[in-house]
């Protein structure tokens, strides 16, 4: 009895297991011969598929399917099979195409979005499933679709496949021979067009450079999902839809593909699609929908905005605050996604995008612009390009900036070179423009590029041209700079004792403990002194530099010294931070004892040390941003721009100059001047406080002047403050 009840429930239990599989098999046959049952009998070709059962047969189609792979396990189930033997994802596309009944492409994408992501097992690399999803991805981005949103699901979860079997990658990207020409034609166009673009532009007049954005971004013939088949044009084309759900899935699409890791994947996408030209023909596009007509302070306002940001409606409308917002904020989420793009794709595809970037949009429109005649133009074009510096976040995207704004030369500059780098000359010149705006707009873009981590800028800018130390007197040792003063020094700082002009420079200076100084020693104890020793030196040298008469920094609270110092300390931080990985020398460099050669401080020290020479003439907000680029170099820890900037003792070979001794000569200039002007000090005050928003602007006599009195007292003790805290810090 035991044993028939074994067997009876051995038999139940196969009946069991065998029965779902066979009327699983049936149940997904009947639902698709409902389908195509619909196209036999119906008569009626104007009713949508909304009212047909062709929606619900599709759903019990992909339940089934799902629950079968949940059953069979590794092997594939017969209903699977069925769908593949039958084609019936080929039916279904077609179907889609015809869009009969009205609406069938939806459901096409509906369902296809939901096999792909729901079936777990590989079934991209089958041919009857990459086919049919070929023939679907050329059905989206067409003209007047109603389907974007669907359309952009269907190509997401493609995506995400793809992004999960990165071998699937050559299936979905359809390359033959054909497109391989085609895309090479184009990626070939898009550098002729950069390079042509960016010949004799300084002869550009402003009607060429106000053409440039329509001539670059018309439309190219692979920029249209028609002409150029294929996920990525079409992707593109979505990318531009009023949707911002279907933009941002594009984005994300995209940035899937685009971040896949293998090289070999990076080469397909960079040689063998049109992705590069795209993309930065887009970035182009909507760079020359921003109106010229923008104000430059609201460029500069400008918060910054990340790509992501576009989709959040918060974010939107915080940045609807000037006229050309929604435009400005649209291209720098664009280009924030540039960024985010070339930093995430492998480096053989990145280095692509951003050579595409620089050749279409640097040098195809912006270069012509800065090169142009109206001060209108190169001043709302430098602010954009400011503001783009600080955007970008990707190592390939800022290398091509930096060949697109500097370029690459290596060896010391000489006088009037304006033919190495067009561009480089210009951009420098305008930070001594005859138009201030221009002026200090320039100088901002320059402190953002000094605030990026390449060490190519600052090689570029200043660190070329201080190598050798031909700045110093030859003959002169590291003993006279770094460790003494030895008497050809010694007497220079005696006749600068006795000079009226530095008689508050040493402890019997009448200063009055107003501004406290670092302990400074005697000139016999500075015959051996200490390295503690020398940095007081050289922090009261920059302390004690504006005359008493004309300081007013410490009348006014939290103006003191100590505040300088908690900056400094700050920003050296972020500058030890930023040049960690640089492999700068720890200290400078020996140099040979060759007759002298005639100095030269580089194009770029040479504009901002004229500009300080006449900081008593000049606009305080110019001032401002000339002592905050220069701050920015002096903090730099390089023993030559630290020896060049902030030493006040080194020996200079004949006709240098250094930062100390172009400040020295305007405050013999400054003396001069305040002696003729009656109740400095309360003048210098009343300014002060206008500045700092407690008093209304009234007329003051020599506002200019006074004005450039306080940022320069300003300006010394940040100096000051740099010298300290670039102590050891066992030594402060």
């Amino acid at each position: 009895m035991d044993m028939f009840n074994k067997v009876t429930a051995f038999l139940q239990q196969a009946l069991e297991t065998r029965e779902p599989s066979i009327n699983l098999l049936d149940s997904f046959v009947d639902h698709w011969k409902a389908i195509t049952n619909y196209y036999i009998e119906t008569t009626d070709e104007s009713r949508p598929v909304k009212q047909t059962d062709i929606p619900w047969r599709l759903r019990q189609i992909l339940d089934i399917l799902v629950f079968e792979e949940t059953q069979q396990g590794e092997e594939t189930g017969p209903c699977m099979e069925y769908l593949l033997q039958h084609k019936i994802l080929e039916t279904l596309c077609t179907l889609g195409k015809a869009q009969y009944p009205p609406g069938m492409s939806q459901q096409v994408m509906l369902f296809f979005s939901k096999v792909l992501s729901q079936i777990q097992k590989p079934v991209l690399h089958l041919i009857n499933v990459y086919r049919p999803v070929q023939k679907l991805i050329h059905l989206c981005g067409l003209p007047d679709s109603k389907t974007e949103t669907e359309e952009s699901q269907f190509l997401f979860v493609v995506c995400t496949r793809v992004k999960k079997d990165p071998y699937v990658l050559n299936y979905i990207l359809e390359i033959t021979k054909d497109s391989q020409k085609r895309c090479s034609s184009t990626s070939d166009e898009a550098v002729e067009e950069g390079c042509s673009g960016a010949s004799s532009p300084e002869r550009a007049p402003s009607s060429s450079a106000a053409s440039s954005c329509s001539a670059r971004s018309g439309a190219h013939p692979s920029s249209s999902p028609q002409t150029a088949t294929g996920i990525i044009p079409v992707l593109m084309h979505l990318g531009k839809s009023q949707k911002s759900r279907v933009v941002l899935r594009s984005m994300e699409s995209l940035l899937l593909l685009v971040s896949l890791p293998q090289e070999d994947t990076g080469h397909l996408l960079a040689e063998e699609t049109p992705l590069c030209h795209l993309l930065a023909q887009r970035l182009t596009e909507l760079y020359c929908l921003i109106p010229s007509s923008l104000d430059p302070a609201d460029i500069h306002s400008f918060s910054g905005a990340q790509w992501r940001d576009q989709f959040t409606q918060d974010s939107t409308e915080e940045n609807q605050s000037f006229p050309g917002s929604e435009n400005v904020h649209r291209f720098f989420c664009f280009l924030d996604y540039c960024s985010e793009l070339t930093k995430e794709a492998p480096r053989v595809l990145g280095v692509k995008m951003a050579r595409a970037i620089h050749l279409q949009w640097l040098k195809g429109v912006i270069q012509p612009h800065l090169l142009q005649m109206s001060e209108v133009g190169i001043l709302v074009h430098t602010a954009l390009l400011s503001c783009s510096v600080r955007h970008i976040r990707s190592p390939a995207l800022l290398e091509e900036l930096v060949q697109f704004l500097l370029g690459s030369d290596t060896h010391c500059e000489q006088r009037q070179d304006t033919h190495t780098h067009i561009l480089r000359y210009h951009l420098i010149e305008h930070c001594n423009h005859i138009s201030d705006e221009i002026s200090i707009t320039t100088l901002r873009l320059f402190e953002e590029l000094l605030q990026k981590p390449s060490k190519s800028i600052l090689t570029n800018l200043v660190l070329r041209n201080l190598e050798k130390r031909s700045y110093r007197l030859p003959g002169s040792g590291v003993t006279d700079e770094r460790h003494g003063v030895e008497s050809d020094v010694l007497e220079e700082s005696e006749e600068l004792e006795e000079d009226p002009f530095f008689t508050d420079m040493y402890e019997d200076s009448g200063f009055g403990g107003q501004e406290p100084l670092l302990s400074l020693p005697s000139v016999r104890e500075r015959r051996n002194p200490s390295e503690h020793t020398q940095v007081a030196d050289i922090v009261n040298s920059f302390l004690c530099l504006v005359p008493q008469e004309a300081k007013t920094s410490h009348l006014v609270q939290g103006a003191g010294y100590d505040t300088y110092v908690h900056d400094a300390h700050k920003l050296l931080k972020e500058c030890i931070a930023l040049s960690r990985d640089w492999n700068w020398p720890d200290s400078a460099k020996t140099t040979e004892t060759n007759p002298a050669t005639d100095f030269y401080e580089g194009h770029f020290l040479q504009i901002l040390f004229d500009r300080i020479a006449r900081i008593l003439e000049q606009p305080y907000e110019l001032n401002l941003q000339v002592t905050s680029v220069l701050s920015k170099l002096a903090v730099l820890p390089h023993p030559h721009l630290h020896e060049y900037l902030l030493d006040p003792y080194i020996s200079l070979s004949p006709g240098a100059r250094s930062l100390f001794s172009t400040i020295v000569r305007v405050i013999g200039d400054l003396m001069q001047r305040v002696q003729h002007i009656h109740n400095v000090t309360d003048k210098l005050m009343m300014i002060r406080r206008q500045l700092m928003g407690l008093e209304e602007e009234t007329m003051v006599d020599h506002v200019t002047l006074l004005k450039g009195v306080i940022v320069l007292e300003e300006f010394c003790k940040e100096l000051a403050a740099i010298a300290f805290v670039k102590l050891p810090i066992e030594e402060q």
